[in-house]
């Protein structure tokens, strides 16, 4: 049994439903208002459960690949050819890993930054830093600088998956959690827009300078421990940012 087949056993069932959906929309199979198959027919087809397709449909709903209209069935939502991510939650921010791959460019390594251990909230300068660039369909929209307590960073120095040149199907704070004392439980975030600095441009392929949009994100857990901060350049051109706003108590 080589490796493909090895994962494929331990990957969710759903996220081998909703991997399947994707590889037939990104094809072109269900262009033109044509309708997805049903719940009923994709249970029968991958020989799962209903809820195992609807978790499917949802994760695709949330990403902004597909849409359900009531009484009709899902359809698959019309794209530019960027990648689209439509964000509500922790989680969501887990799973953007599951259709795009992570690769290191810089690894995990100790250093002084003021700027980044003060609004991490440390009582030292020193942090460590990773930096990667994730890909959709092979296609750079993104780079990423992420900043950790040393406390943190202890935690996952050792993961392949933060090793120079590294490419896995992860999030950092993906990778973090499994080892945290306490649950990650919020994400302050900000978006701005900025010029890419020589580095996002070399790694992105984008001109120095380039009109990026830039958001920061840092995260803390239930004890109120700031855990990661995570500088993010998107180009625009390749990346679609959707959030859906809801009233509150309802």
């Amino acid at each position: 049994m080589n490796g493909r087949e090895r994962e494929r056993e331990t990957e969710p069932a759903y996220q081998l439903v909703s991997k399947q959906l994707r590889e037939h929309i990104a094809a072109g199979k269900y262009r033109g208002g044509l309708k997805l198959p049903t719940e009923f027919e994709l249970a029968e087809q991958h020989g799962v459960s209903r809820q195992t397709v609807r978790r499917a449909f949802q994760d695709l709903v949330a990403e902004g690949i597909v849409y359900r209209v009531p009484g009709r069935g899902t359809f698959a939502a019309e794209s530019d050819g960027r990648y689209l991510r439509q964000l509500g939650s922790i989680e969501d921010l887990m799973n953007l890993s599951t259709d795009t791959t992570m690769e290191v460019v810089s690894p995990l390594r100790r250093r002084v930054d003021i700027e980044a251990a003060s609004r991490l909230r440390l009582d030292t300068d020193l942090v460590h830093t990773v930096v990667f660039r994730r890909r959709h369909d092979d296609t750079p929209f993104v780079l990423t600088t992420v900043y950790l307590p040393d406390e943190i960073a202890r935690l996952v120095v050792d993961a392949p998956e933060m090793s120079e040149g590294a490419v896995s199907a992860y999030t950092i704070i993906g990778l973090l959690e499994p080892h945290l004392r306490s649950p990650i439980i919020e994400a302050a975030q900000s978006i701005t827009v900025a010029p890419a600095p020589a580095d996002v441009a070399r790694e992105l392929g984008c001109p120095e300078g380039h009109s990026m949009l830039r958001v920061d994100r840092l995260y803390s857990d239930s004890e109120g421990r700031t855990v990661e901060l995570a500088v993010s350049y998107f180009l625009p051109e390749h990346y679609t940012y959707r959030v859906t706003l809801r009233r509150g108590g309802r």
